[in-house]
């Protein structure tokens, strides 16, 4: 492919604008979030950090997939090792991570005197959504991976674009369905 800023337009604006409409909707689906936010601050504190360590997260997973691409080592099959073992990876992570996320979510809210939520719920509610979020990243890493190839993209251009995106409209949801289940 020539990397023309004619080439480079053609390829990655229908991308952006896409995304463009897929942040819009995040957006609306947290503006209906509101008044529970604002019911429980730590929740509110949670929302930031939560998507963008899912995000970070599908990121990390979508360049070893993309390296992997173009070294020849990637398969898409089900039976792939190095597909299983950058997903388990990607999950783990997150089983280890998030706990903290939630625990640091609820000490700068404790701090500040607005913690509403006992430590234990918010814990529970940032792993339980941290570790759903890292499972839709895994799925939308390797789908956009694969639609990459298939649509003749380079997949360094686009997959880490659409798993950040993607990853905050989940966020978004993912983290008002647990709040929901949980709180």
């Amino acid at each position: 492919m020539a990397w023309t800023v004619r080439e480079i337009t053609r390829a990655m604006l229908p991308v952006l604008l896409a995304l463009t409409l897929v942040e819009i909707g995040s957006g609306l689906v947290l503006g209906s979030f509101e008044s529970t936010l604002l019911a429980y601050p730590t929740l509110l504190v949670l929302v930031p950090v939560t998507i963008g360590t899912a995000g970070n997260l599908g990121s990390i997973l979508a360049a070893r997939l993309s390296t992997a691409f173009h070294l020849g080592l990637l398969s898409f099959s089900p039976t792939d090792d190095r597909l299983a073992g950058n997903a388990l990876a990607t999950t783990a992570l997150a089983v280890s991570v998030f706990p903290f996320v939630g625990a640091g979510a609820w000490v700068l809210t404790e701090l500040a005197g607005a913690a509403r939520l006992g430590l234990g719920t918010v814990v529970l509610v940032a792993t339980a959504s941290g570790v759903t979020l890292a499972v839709l990243a895994v799925v939308v890493s390797v789908v956009a991976t694969y639609a990459a190839y298939r649509l003749g993209l380079d997949p360094d251009d686009v997959v880490i674009p659409v798993v950040t995106n993607v990853c905050d409209v989940l966020g978004v949801v993912v983290l008002f369905l647990v709040v929901v289940v949980l709180v």
